[in-house]
């Protein structure tokens, strides 16, 4: 009877235990995943853009990381040097061709890597801006419709209007003349230039004989409205005073750096003695 009632205890537990080990081991919610044992569903995105540096900087290059359900980075910039910055600048020994190479990855470990080809160029040094003096030879109907005196463009409210002369002239048919009481003055502003840069303003002047005397061409920065801001505004100033032949024309050559300027002005002046000026130019210095 013992025998019996074993073997049916035995029968009445052996499928419960089997039920319970099955419904544990189909059990995996609380299971702690090892690395990787899931789909990442947003791998990340590697990607960047770059802008080089501007002027003396030409080799500094920055680089705007554009990566997406990325956590951490590893930046190769092709000539050794690299950064695990989010956001990164690299300085290049010179000129060249570079492979920069961005790996992006997540916490789950997986990676993505983006490439792109930087081309490192020198940028050639702009041009820098000619002034365009209006009547620059004083002769008539030169401004740019065709019209004008030789002087209109030299008019202002410093001193009296300068007067045209036809002889002595260095080229063309006129020049400007200043009569010896040092009355008249020629000023033109707006001349565009750029800033910082070497020019070089030439003329040609002669003086007559029977007096001492000067004429004196100013390059000024901007503009003035009265001759008390000339001392102030100055870039370059000469004096002419050679008085060798009242008829020979002697050759000036007026260098002078355009500092912050966008704009400069011309200002001529004479004292003692009467004096002729013609062809003005400007070209950019060494």
């Amino acid at each position: 009877m013992k025998s019996i009632l074993n073997k049916l205890n035995l029968s009445a537990i052996t499928p419960g235990l089997i039920i319970m080990v099955l419904l544990t081991a189909c059990d995996f919610e609380y299971d702690l995943p090892e690395e990787g044992s899931f789909e990442d569903k947003t791998p990340p995105s590697a990607n960047f853009t770059y802008s080089q540096g501007e002027g003396d900087n030409w080799m500094v290059y920055s680089f705007a990381n554009q990566s997406t359900s990325a956590t951490d980075f590893e930046w190769d910039f092709g000539d050794g040097n690299s950064s695990t910055e989010l956001d990164a600048q690299n300085t290049y020994p010179g000129e060249g061709t570079y492979t920069v190479t961005l790996t992006a990855s997540d916490k789950l470990g997986v990676t993505n890597v983006s490439s792109q080809v930087v081309e490192v160029v020198e940028p050639e040094v702009p041009l820098a801006r000619i002034p365009v003096i209006l009547e620059a030879d004083f002769e008539d109907n030169s401004l740019p419709d065709g019209t004008g005196d030789g002087r209109d463009s030299w008019r202002n409210d410093f001193g009296g209007v300068i007067q045209i002369t036809s002889s002595p002239v260095q080229s063309g048919a006129q020049a400007a003349k200043f009569p010896s009481a040092g009355d008249r003055v020629a000023y033109q502003d707006g001349l565009e230039v750029t800033p910082n840069t070497e020019y070089v303003l030439t003329y040609y002047y002669t003086l007559k004989t029977n007096n001492p005397g000067s004429i004196t061409l100013t390059v000024l920065g901007g503009t003035i409205t009265d001759l008390a801001e000339v001392a102030g505004a100055t870039l370059a100033s000469f004096e002419g005073t050679d008085q060798d032949s009242a008829s020979t024309y002697v050759k000036v050559d007026l260098p002078f750096n355009s500092g912050a300027n966008e704009t400069i002005s011309i200002l001529i002046t004479n004292q003692g003695e009467e004096a002729r000026l013609d062809n003005i130019t400007i070209d950019l210095g060494v």
